[in-house]
């Protein structure tokens, strides 16, 4: 492969990375991405994932990033083979706490009354969201790059040097992996574990405002099976299920909705949220090579990821001259 035969190259195949390329490859780019593992090795195969750009800054951009990616799930919601829903729900706090500033720009959102809310708990708030499968999701955005001619390619990237004579221009959606390749010590995992269980018939969300408390609690219905959460642990790199922590998370799910009690585990989710003080999106240059990084993105991959793309794609233009008709 030499820059004759391609436009972009994308590092990473996570969320970040396939959506950079979709949207590339959409404006008419000749885009490859490398990737250490396929998608369904990825962090973002072992999201919850409901859409919700929570701890992540800067403020100001997450807002539009946050909102144009909203637009695009609602649009993908109307084909079921994205594995994208609109589910109704509940988010609630044991503590008296001010929803979301972002709550308005959802469908149905409003104030709970106090017997809307499970036993323990002093506020909460409903609204329907993404929700999004992501074996499934992940599946349809490798087709539909693929559909307009991009492709993966598995292969160990020890720098990035690797890969800056590869194309004109590389984006850089690494992940964790951005702590090693960039360098980026400012990197740093949250490490996530989920429970996926047969669904006893919950058709809305539950989601608990904890604060900064790492044991977390959700439950997301996605059809036939219920993904359970979580866990936010600073600092440690497992990627193998803790029982321990298993068993917690699904005691902490049925108090709050007891079907959930005894449901049968079908599979177990591990992923290293990729966290930083501040999303890392922007141009560099290496010695006349361009390079344009997207990672950091936290627990909010999917929330972000068609905003960034875009910004990625309107960057892509202007460090490479072309111009974008679906962009300008």
């Amino acid at each position: 492969m030499s820059r004759s035969d391609v436009d972009v190259l994308v590092i990473g195949a996570g969320v970040s990375g396939l959506t950079s390329a979709v949207c590339l490859a959409e404006a008419g780019m000749r885009v490859t991405v490398w990737a250490a593992e396929l998608p369904e090795r990825t962090t973002s195969y072992a999201a919850g994932a409901m859409w919700g750009p929570y701890h992540v800054e800067p403020v100001d951009r997450v807002r539009l990033w946050s909102a144009q990616t909203l637009e695009v799930l609602r649009q993908l919601a109307t084909d079921a083979r994205t594995g994208v829903r609109l589910v109704p729900g509940v988010e609630a706090s044991r503590k008296p706490v001010d929803p979301p500033e972002w709550g308005h720009q959802l469908d149905g959102f409003r104030m709970c009354e106090a017997d809307e809310l499970p036993d323990g708990f002093a506020t909460g708030w409903r609204y329907t969201a993404p929700i999004v499968a992501m074996p499934v999701y992940l599946g349809y955005l490798r087709q539909r790059l693929e559909e307009v001619g991009g492709n993966i390619e598995i292969c160990r990237i020890d720098s990035l040097d690797q890969a800056l004579g590869v194309a004109p221009v590389v984006v850089n959606c690494a992940g964790m992996g951005a702590r090693d390749l960039v360098p980026d010590p400012d990197l740093t995992p949250i490490r996530g574990q989920l429970v996926v269980v047969e669904n006893p018939g919950i058709s809305e969300f539950f989601s608990e405002d904890t604060g900064p408390s790492p044991d977390l609690l959700h439950f997301y219905p996605q059809g036939e099976t219920v993904v359970l959460g979580g866990i936010a642990q600073p600092g440690e790199w497992s990627r193998e299920p803790d029982p321990d922590t298993a068993a917690a998370i699904v005691t902490r799910c049925a108090e709050v909705e007891p079907r959930l009690r005894g449901a049968q585990v079908i599979e177990h989710r591990v992923g290293l949220r990729p966290t930083r003080p501040y999303v890392r999106l922007e141009e560099q240059e290496f010695d006349g090579a361009r390079m344009i990084h997207n990672y950091g993105h936290g627990g909010a991959g999917v929330s972000l990821s068609f905003g960034c793309a875009a910004e990625v794609t309107e960057e892509f233009s202007k460090v490479s001259g072309y111009r974008l008709s679906a962009y300008d």
